[in-house]
């Protein structure tokens, strides 16, 4: 086997993006087109178990028989889950990237980048090198809530920044491949449930949908923590925010934990609209 490895389905456009930067960063992956070659079951039994994953995690729902095979419901074990992603190997979500320092489901395109801690040379600039839709990879960094940049970017925004370092928030700086600053972004933890917070993008990188994909690689550190719901209030991106799925919810059904935040409780207006969404990858 190859030192890297894509299982890989070339319909896909965030499986064509993970390929393209790891042939552009020279690793020669070998490619598994798993629905013409799928893994053995216990092949696959091993990559999940390495990705640290439930077997629930991995299973495609968009364009695969999920629903038409009832497997929402609990009743299903692994083993069983397994079984049917070997009969139905398009249930198998993509891509899968093995390297020496791990095994990643790589959904957003970006998290590849969690294998490539430092870039090998590229061909060229990585800074000319985008996505498929034109818009840049980013890479995400864990920042303390007092970082300088971070609260120098929300007050600029004029976002909340007087209960940053209250609470348990986990918040992170993003750059492209190139170094270029590309943004903040943050959530609360609230249980099953997320309340996102501190989105900000600089004003230079506004307009090139550096916004969609810092919220996709925010949700996804939420998801890696076992979060399943994500909650937000806003004054003026409700327009943004529901371009990437999140929709209006009345603030009766908002959930107690959300209710309680400083954000519901005062830090936020009260015409600010609540808006939610499913935490999927």
């Amino acid at each position: 086997m190859s030192r890297v490895t894509i299982y890989h389905n070339p319909a896909c456009g965030t499986s064509r993006n993970v390929l393209a930067l790891l042939e552009r960063a020279r690793t020669e992956p070998e490619v598994v087109e798993y629905l013409k070659a799928p893994p053995s079951r216990a092949v696959l039994a091993d990559l999940i178990r390495r990705m640290g994953l439930p077997v629930r995690q991995v299973l495609r729902r968009k364009g695969t028989p999920y629903a038409e095979l009832g497997l929402d419901d609990p009743k299903w074990t692994d083993d069983e889950l397994l079984d049917f992603m070997m009969a139905h190997p398009i249930l198998i979500n993509r891509p899968i990237v093995v390297t020496p320092r791990g095994v990643k489901l790589c959904r957003p395109s970006d998290i590849v980048l969690d294998l490539m801690p430092e870039l090998p040379p590229m061909n060229s600039d990585p800074a000319n090198f985008d996505k498929e839709d034109r818009t840049p990879f980013l890479k995400d960094e864990p920042v303390p809530a007092s970082d300088p940049g971070l609260v120098a970017a929300l007050t600029a925004a004029g976002l909340p920044v007087a209960d940053l370092e209250d609470g348990d928030g986990r918040f992170f700086a993003y750059r492209t491949l190139g170094g270029t600053p590309a943004g903040y972004g943050g959530y609360v933890p609230l249980g099953a449930d997320i309340l996102v917070r501190s989105v900000v993008v600089p004003a230079v990188a506004q307009g090139k949908g550096i916004g969609r994909s810092l919220v996709a690689l925010l949700l996804r550190r939420a998801w890696e923590d076992g979060h399943q719901r994500a909650w937000l209030l806003t004054s003026s991106a409700s327009g943004f925010f529901e371009k990437v799925g999140f929709k209006p919810v009345p603030r009766d059904q908002a959930p107690a934990s959300v209710l309680a935040t400083p954000q519901a409780q005062g830090l936020c207006p009260s015409t600010a609209t609540l808006l939610s969404r499913t935490i999927t990858v």
